[in-house]
C-alpha cells in the first residue's frame, strides 16, 4: 500500500505497543501518529535501552495494573505530547 513502506518490522511493533499504552491510558491515537522516539525507531537509530523500555510496555500492557501503566505512560518517550491531545 502506498505510503506505508516503513510500517513493518520491529519499529512498527514498538510503535503499536506505545500507541496501545496510550489507549490504555485513555489517549487513543491514530495508527500513523508518532511521538517520542518512535521516529528514531523507524530510522533504526534506537538501541537496547529503547528495546528494554518497549519490553516493559508490553509486560505492563498485559497485566491488570493501572499504576504500572500510569508509571510507564509518564515516561518522556511514551507520553503523548500535549499538542497531540485533543
Amino acid at each position: 500500500m502506498p505510503g506505508t513502506d516503513h510500517a513493518w518490522g520491529p519499529a512498527e511493533i514498538s510503535g503499536n505497543a506505545i500507541r496501545d499504552l496510550a489507549a490504555l491510558c485513555k489517549h487513543e491515537m491514530l495508527p500513523w501518529d508518532e511521538w517520542g522516539r518512535m521516529t528514531a525507531a523507524y530510522e533504526g537509530t534506537t538501541g537496547p535501552d529503547y528495546d528494554r523500555l518497549i519490553d516493559e510496555v508490553a509486560i505492563a500492557s498485559s497485566t491488570d495494573d493501572p499504576s504500572a501503566l500510569a508509571r510507564l505512560y509518564a515516561h518522556e518517550d511514551l507520553m503523548v505530547p500535549d499538542h497531540m491531545v485533543v
